[in-house]
């Protein structure tokens, strides 16, 4: 395996000696004969050691697996089999989860704009948490949660900007997320939270971006939090006894990308949390944490067969393939970098610079610009894509009519579908000719 990737890839890569990247022990060349390309190569392994490190760094905290990231009914199966609970964002979401059998108890509703039918969605499921995201979701949940009563807490921003790109950014003050603690609106939500008789109040939840790297947000962001419940404490005699912190932790997506490590963000939030609730006069609250990317971001690979291979001289190499945006559109929304190689020529050196071009009419549908691969490369190789597990196959569409990839899963030399490749009678099934 190219040792500058060992961080990248899933924690079962490893290079045979036929030349092949092998991901849970098969063959990545066979998986694209067997199952085509694009394809999603999902490591079960790798899966479920990141999700166990995160259990081990935070041991008393509810880990909340963030389904955004990627989610489908053999997801909900993983995440309950370790033990952790589960975020959704919409009805979807939660649709999943509950025709996996996912027990409602373990879930969070989150969303800036839920609809009237997730909400009480949630509430006839008995979903354990809904978190408020604004003044019409504490009127609206307390109307829907009428004869019950309804755990929420409340999603503030606590004027924290994280160090990554600033469409992921989502603790600052201008942020469509959440209600401002610094302007008033979140103290004010507390109160009117607290007089609504079917909400109990539980805390605050707080997401300040993602892929972050650094540890000072997540401490200043205790700081802040913390000091706004002695604030409610103080001003209301009410002690809310849980704080979510959301996600965010960053992973490798290149070589010699250095995200933050989990044992030492586990000691840094631990410290500045014991710290805190004594200065702020507080008992110390429950922790809460939704991971998403961190868990299955570096549990996936995406294959793809190579086409057109077009030299521009004195310009560059754009190497085509069998996929692009409709798959992968992070790199032309806010250019997520990635890295690449021939996975039936693992070993080949790469030393020729060349451009992976999308197969979609865009321009801008280029998912690596100027990346390292071997100068053999020709059409029918297999690129290897890693780290393509949050927001790849979550945010795929069908731009060109494209059907979106199959998902397989892999372990221990065997593999199975867990997301059937679309069909073009799949592109057409919902259409309506008068």
């Amino acid at each position: 395996m190219p040792h500058t990737l060992k961080d990248v890839l899933p924690v079962t890569a490893e290079v045979a000696a036929n030349d092949h990247l092998f991901i849970g022990g098969c063959d990545s060349q066979e998986l694209a004969d067997v199952y085509g390309t694009p394809l999603f190569v999902f490591c079960e392994e790798t899966f479920r050691a990141r999700t166990r490190q995160y259990k081990q760094a935070f041991p008393e905290a509810t880990i909340y697996y963030a389904s955004k990231a990627f989610l489908c009914l053999q997801m909900c199966s993983l995440i309950e089999q370790e033990g952790l609970s589960l975020d959704v964002a919409s009805g979807g979401e939660l649709h999943t989860a509950l025709a996996a059998g996912f027990p409602p108890e373990r879930m969070i509703l989150h969303g800036n704009n839920k609809l009237d039918s997730d909400i009480l969605a949630a509430v006839d499921a008995g979903v354990g948490v809904i978190a408020l995201d604004n003044f019409e979701d504490i009127d609206r949940t307390a109307t829907a949660a009428r004869g019950t009563k309804q755990d929420v807490v409340l999603r503030v921003t606590p004027g924290v900007e994280a160090h990554t790109h600033h469409y992921i950014q989502t603790g600052q003050e201008d942020s469509k997320f959440g209600m401002s603690i610094e302007g008033g609106s979140a103290m004010e939500a507390v109160e009117r939270t607290l007089n609504e008789e079917t909400l109990q109040l539980l805390g605050v939840h707080a997401h300040i971006g993602s892929n972050i790297f650094s540890y000072d947000p997540f401490g200043k962001t205790i700081e802040i939090l913390f000091e706004f419940l002695a604030q409610v404490k103080a001003r209301f005699g009410v002690s809310l006894p849980e704080v979510n912190l959301g996600g965010g932790v960053g992973i490798p997506y290149l070589a010699g990308d250095y995200p933050a490590r989990l044992d030492l963000l586990a000691a840094l939030v631990n410290e500045v949390a014991e710290r805190q609730a004594k200065a702020s006069g507080i008992e110390l609250p429950h922790l809460s944490f939704e991971p998403g990317r961190f868990l299955v971001g570096n549990a996936m690979v995406t294959l793809y067969s190579v086409g057109t291979i077009k030299e521009v001289p004195g310009i560059r190499t754009f190497v085509g393939i069998d996929g692009g945006m409709s798959d992968n559109i992070r790199p032309a929304l806010y250019q997520a970098r990635y890295s690449a190689l021939l996975a039936n020529k693992a070993r080949h050196v790469p030393t020729h610079l060349v451009t992976l071009a999308g197969m979609h009419c865009e321009s801008g549908d280029i998912l690596l610009q100027d990346v390292a691969l071997p100068e053999s490369i020709q059409r029918g190789d297999i690129v290897a894509i890693p780290a393509t597990g949050a927001y790849g196959y979550s945010m795929a569409s069908n731009y060109n009519k494209q059907p979106r990839p199959a998902v397989v899963l892999v372990k221990e030399g065997k593999s199975r579908v867990i997301v059937r490749r679309e069909s073009f009678d799949d592109l057409t099934r919902l259409d309506v000719k008068t």
